[in-house]
């Protein structure tokens, strides 16, 4: 399944909800460009985390799927090198978790990728 896409009125909401998030962030530093610096990095690093998770989090699963799969690509079945391997979430809206990812190696997630038109 296609990640969903925003239509041209919900696109536009986003760019709105951007411009005011922009200036408060503006307002917040009080004109200090290294403080500004500072709140785009960490609203941007937990937006991330809310679609991605975090490191460790993801660092977790990666050995739950390793243990699960035998050490072996979910999609060629070929043994998975010890770093390196690809977390791929079946349905990317449904996030990291145990039952909606699969452990792949780097090259099979480029090709699976390229087959299904996303590269």
């Amino acid at each position: 399944m296609a990640n969903p896409r925003l239509t041209p009125e919900q696109l536009d909401l986003a760019r709105a909800l951007l411009d005011e998030v922009r200036a408060r962030l503006v307002d917040l530093s009080g004109g200090d460009k290294e403080l500004l610096f500072a709140y785009r990095r960490k609203v941007y690093k937990e937006l991330a985390y809310d679609e991605r998770s975090k490191p460790m989090v993801r660092r977790g699963l990666k050995q739950l799927k390793m243990t699960e799969q035998e050490g072996l690509c979910a999609l060629c079945n070929e043994p998975l090198p010890e770093r390196g391997a690809v977390l791929d979430r079946t349905r990317a809206v449904d996030g990291y978790t145990p039952q909606n990812t699969r452990l792949i190696h780097a090259a099979c997630d480029v090709a699976y990728q390229a087959a299904r038109g996303y590269t």
